[in-house]
């Protein structure tokens, strides 16, 4: 991609409140087409049974009024006050008395036509069914079997109405039933809309604070905003002031370096202009020198950078080990002793932890009398590192000074005098501590190192 190629926008995974939306209306559709479905059985049922009471009236009216004539045929022996309709042809309201080979004997309404027989029936019980034996008419028949005093006839008495009313009202029925849950799903959609608007309205409060930070506007997300959203406007907040302190770190260490090199620099410049008599003896040791500063602030730079890694963390145990062996082969005569848990971790990079022990014990092998002991331990939260040795020690006015860059009391043995300021440095960086104190058991110098424990 050349300079020239615009960047490429990453993929969006689309709409957060599109999804919830789609969500909400998917659930509520098939809640409301399951509820409206279950409705429906109830109300036809209702309907459709209601019809089916009217007609076993009916026909329980024909059983009581039915007798046998001197023929043999089914006469009413009183008078049968029915529906008007059942002495108006074609009515959609009939009955029929029937036995086989017998005469049948209906309602007028009937007129030429007949209910079919049908299979008869071993019980005594009532039979209701849909019937499309009419071709103009769907009929909806309660039928029974029955004997009737002074005959072993079974006669089957039949009671018919047509459906069209019963569909009419079961038609009404679901037009409104389904006029009212499509008025409910729509409300129900648009208050989900509503409520997801409103509910995600802080997070584009979240983003209209971002971008007042990008114009330089602010510095720091300062409105209110509600429970679930402030522990993620807090955490944002502390990255921004979090990035803000390691650059300000940088800028400091850049110009703490680039202060520490120029005074060499112009050293050299001074003696090259002059074309001096020591001009290579100046170049070595001001080089030298700047080789220090920069070790120092590299040091630096480094446990900066990894500070922010949630996963710093080490095994305390073998880092002592490995530092341990590597001065045994510097200072042979010195004997190294180390004690402590080896089940201990400490929240800082393994090469960081390496350095912050190698210094120390490093100092304490090359100015103690030939006896280092180590004791580590746990102590509310950190992990605590006590480097002890039988040296002359340091007078308790240069503990605090000793720390500064460059400052050695010893300028006998070999070193550059950065060692303890990179152990503080570091150490601070992890927000741990280091200080000197005398020890009791040797005589020497004891250092306590403390480094945030890990889980």
């Amino acid at each position: 991609m050349t300079d020239a190629d615009p960047p490429k926008r990453k993929w969006r995974t689309g709409s957060l409140s599109r999804r919830m939306i789609l969500i909400s209306a998917a659930w509520i559709s098939v809640l409301l087409a399951g509820g409206g479905f279950a409705l429906d059985r109830v109300l036809t049922s209702a309907v459709t049974q209601n019809t089916d009471n009217q007609l076993q009236y009916i026909l329980k009216s024909l059983l009581v009024a039915a007798e046998i004539g001197p023929d043999g045929e089914v006469i009413f022996g009183r008078d049968l006050v029915g529906d008007p309709q059942f002495l108006e042809p074609y009515s959609g309201l009939y009955w029929q008395i029937s036995a086989p080979g017998k005469e049948v004997f209906p309602s007028r309404s009937l007129w030429d036509r007949q209910l079919a027989y049908g299979a008869p029936h071993d019980d005594k019980g009532v039979h209701t069914y849909t019937s499309n034996q009419f071709p103009d008419q769907k009929l909806r028949i309660v039928e029974r079997d029955v004997k009737l005093p002074g005959s072993n006839v079974r006669w089957r008495f039949q009671v018919a109405q047509s459906r069209e009313g019963l569909d009419a009202q079961i038609a009404s029925l679901r037009r409104t039933l389904v006029r009212s849950f499509a008025l409910l799903g729509l409300g129900l959609v648009v208050l989900a809309w509503l409520q997801t608007f409103y509910g995600l309205w802080p997070l584009h409060r979240v983003r209209q604070e971002i971008a007042r930070m990008r114009a330089g506007q602010a510095n720091r997300i300062s409105s209110e905003m509600p429970s679930e959203v402030a522990p993620m406007v807090e955490e944002l907040n502390a990255l921004i002031e979090h990035n803000e302190r390691q650059a300000e770190e940088a800028r400091r260490h850049a110009g703490n370096l680039a202060h520490a090199l120029k005074t060499p620099l112009t050293v050299i410049m001074n003696a090259a202009t002059a074309q001096a008599d020591d001009l290579a003896d100046t170049v070595v040791r001001e080089a030298r020198t700047m080789r220090r500063q920069v070790d120092h602030h590299l040091a630096r730079a480094r446990a900066v950078g990894r500070r922010g890694s949630a996963h710093s963390r080490a095994e305390v145990w073998p880092s002592l080990e490995s530092v341990e062996r590597a001065v045994a082969r510097l200072y042979r005569h010195v004997r190294i002793d180390v004690t402590g848990p080896k089940d201990l971790a400490v929240h800082v990079e393994r090469q960081d932890l390496d350095e912050l022990l190698g210094n120390l014990i490093e100092n304490a092998a090359k100015y103690g009398g030939g006896s280092v002991f180590v004791t580590v331990g746990a102590e509310a939260g950190y992990v605590e590192f006590l480097i002890e040795d039988d040296g002359a020690g340091i007078a308790e006015a240069d503990r605090l000074r000793i720390f500064d860059r460059g400052v050695r009391l010893d300028s006998g043995k070999p070193g550059t005098g950065l060692g303890l300021a990179i152990v503080r440095d570091v150490a601070e960086i992890y927000e741990g501590t280091v200080s000197l104190e005398e020890s009791e058991d040797l005589g020497g110098l004891m250092v306590r190192l403390r480094l945030p424990a890990a889980a």
